[in-house]
């Protein structure tokens, strides 16, 4: 079983910047891309960002390209979502996943990390 723990989040000013973690632990080897994905309240879980744990590929919702970058550490065991230019819209419970092919549903969840952007 797959355990992953977001830390990171907070509140922030308008325009200010966060960056998210995700750390996992226990069996990783089938890892094949880790997400990052958002729901507010009232709206609909959304996508974020990916990054492929093969090649380091990376995907962009384009709500936050040119503001927000993933990477991966050397291990490959955790994972991080710079997030720039923070905006109210930003506001969600953000939480990473892993999917373990490359076609297939992410199904390994954090519990998630509460984002406030606010003034």
């Amino acid at each position: 079983q797959v355990q992953l723990v977001e830390s990171g989040g907070g509140l922030v000013q308008p325009g200010g910047s966060l960056r998210l973690s995700c750390a996992a632990s226990g069996f990783t080897l089938q890892s094949r891309a880790i997400g990052w994905f958002r729901q507010a309240p009232g709206k609909e879980r959304e996508a974020v960002s990916c990054i492929s744990s093969r090649d380091g590929s990376t995907y962009y919702a384009e709500s936050v390209k040119g503001r927000f970058t993933i990477s991966g550490d050397n291990a490959k065991n955790t994972v991080y979502l710079q997030m720039n230019s923070l905006t109210p819209e930003d506001t969600a419970v953000y939480y990473c996943a892993q999917k373990h092919t490359p076609s297939g549903d992410f199904d390994s969840w954090g519990q998630g990390t509460q984002v406030t952007v606010s003034s």
